[in-house]
């Protein structure tokens, strides 16, 4: 029996996420088992780095699956380019021990999210940014952002309805990147619940317009309290861009 790592690019932005689901066959993990079964001639099952929301995308998505195809990698990575959707890409594929584990294994993710705040919003990129047309105060979302540095309790930053699931985690860095009305506001921690890029850009932007202070996003962090926190930022303008082993 083989295990082997597979590195993903998708486009999330017609998909229910990355999980495979019951009732519906618009998931990315369901494409690839699909297409991978097939190859096999066996069920083939993949372990996936995390869960992606409905719209998330993937420039480096990690998963692993065991098999026992003798086909090379090369062949198993010819016949998934030529059978899985367009918007779905296996990059590579590769032996690895038995014992590595897509989930377990992980040391840290960077996510990267994309906001156009530019005054019209871009008709070629649309589907892959968030366009906020007001200005947005960059000095004050970098000191927000560097609130939410080290190890916390993220409890207001998360749509996690189950009290029993730690909401510890830590967050190493958060940089935010502007060129030509581009923001890209990268975040890299040990692990992420529920939303909690999406709510912690939302915060950012609230703090970016002046309706939230550095100091307000600090008790946010300390009260635990979701409702104090800002809005979900839309699914489009995140991307899963590493998986760090």
């Amino acid at each position: 029996m083989r295990n082997l790592k597979i590195t993903i690019s998708y486009d999330g932005f017609k998909y229910k996420g990355w999980q495979r689901q019951k009732e519906t066959d618009l998931t990315i993990q369901g494409k690839i088992e699909t297409v991978l079964s097939k190859m096999a001639g066996e069920t083939i099952q993949i372990v996936g780095c995390g869960r992606t929301d409905s719209g998330v995308h993937a420039e480096n998505y990690v998963a692993n699956f065991h098999t026992k195809c003798a086909f090379s990698t090369d062949t198993m990575l010819n016949y998934l380019y030529e059978y899985l959707p367009e918007d779905i890409v296996v990059k590579s594929i590769e032996n690895v021990a038995e014992r590595f584990h897509a989930r377990y294994n992980v040391k840290s993710k960077t996510y990267v999210y994309k906001i156009n705040n530019n005054k019209f919003r871009d008709v070629f990129n649309r589907k892959y940014t968030y366009h906020v047309a007001e200005n947005l105060n960059l000095a004050e979302m970098k000191n927000a952002a560097d609130v939410f540095i080290g190890t916390h309790d993220f409890q207001s930053f998360t749509n996690v309805r189950n009290s029993d699931k730690s909401t510890i985690r830590t967050v190493n860095y958060i940089n935010i990147i502007e060129k030509d009305g581009l923001l890209i506001i990268e975040v890299n921690g040990n692990g992420f619940l529920w939303n909690m890029v999406r709510i912690i850009v939302g915060t950012l932007i609230e703090v970016g317009k002046g309706k939230l202070s550095p100091i307000e996003v600090k008790r946010i962090l300390n009260e635990k309290k979701r409702w104090e926190a800002g809005p979900l930022a839309q699914a489009k303008g995140l991307f899963l861009r590493d998986v760090q082993y």
